[in-house]
């Protein structure tokens, strides 16, 4: 269930980034200075965690399960939380790629690590939904279908 939530929250940023971006760029700016590098830090840590998930790597080896609580018997994980990872092995990226990958593992050790799966993700679906809800509709017009 992380693992898909990791892909859709990915998906649909990067669809906002790509096809609305004014739409975006306008939320974001609505956004105090440490709520963006919030934002935005948390969403490149999320990008590392779909890249490692994407390379084979166990979810597993990201995320611990929560202290037993009230929540604990009916499956709540959204008091899990994400571990430090060790550093990625970047070698074989072109050095653009290296770089980019690096970036998204530091913002995964500083806005993911050591916090729960539901703080990482409230945070950002709270932004994704204000961002999405400012975009314009897709009309039947916008829409071209492919041959």
């Amino acid at each position: 269930m992380i693992g898909e939530a990791v892909w859709w929250t990915t998906i649909v940023d990067a669809t906002l980034v790509r096809h609305h971006p004014e739409a975006y760029d306008e939320v974001m700016a609505e956004q105090n200075l440490p709520e963006q590098r919030l934002i935005q830090g948390t969403l490149a840590g999320l990008r590392f965690v779909r890249n490692q998930i994407g390379q084979g790597v166990d979810l597993a080896e990201l995320i611990e399960p929560g202290a037993p609580g009230p929540d604990a018997d009916r499956g709540c994980i959204t008091g899990w939380k994400w571990k430090p990872a060790p550093e990625p092995e970047v070698e074989p990226l072109p050095e653009r790629g290296q770089a980019w990958e690096m970036t998204r593992y530091r913002a995964y050790q500083a806005q993911l690590a050591g916090r729960t799966i539901g703080e990482t993700f409230g945070q950002v679906a709270a932004f994704l939904k204000l961002a999405a809800a400012n975009a314009p509709p897709i009309t039947e017009a916008k829409v071209q279908s492919t041959p």
